[in-house]
């Protein structure tokens, strides 16, 4: 299991940090200023735009939380973990995040990806 940079305890505090004034403060402890974050369902560049989507997320199901639910395990400034939202208990979505930093340990990119791997086909 790989180090787990200190940014992602932030990061992850900005998804599950119920008082909107707080998430920009979290946001700056743990992304570059330009930061790339992409899933299926979002593409945001800067932590202006990251913070509205975190915001708009905690409107739409504010009783979920964000969980990391495995290790991370990383090479190259590039690191990966499963995660899942949940709500009163129930598992809304799984997923998994790959995840870039620069030197100083600073989310440069987050690569989101919903779901279970699919079945293998053949």
């Amino acid at each position: 299991m790989s180090e787990i940079p200190e940014s992602f305890f932030h990061y992850l505090g900005a998804w599950n940090e119920p008082d909107p004034s707080r998430v920009r403060a979290l946001l700056e402890k743990s992304v570059a200023p330009d930061v790339l974050f992409v899933d299926p369902a979002h593409t945001t560049r800067g932590v202006d735009e990251l913070e509205a989507m975190i915001l708009d997320a905690h409107r739409e199901r504010p009783n979920a939380s964000y969980v990391r639910v495995s290790g991370v395990d990383g090479h190259n400034l590039r690191y990966r973990y499963l995660w899942e939202v949940r709500m009163d208990g129930a598992l809304l979505l799984p997923g998994m995040d790959v995840t870039t930093v620069d030197e100083s340990g600073a989310i440069l990119q987050i690569d989101g990806f919903f779901g279970e791997f699919p079945p293998l086909e053949g």
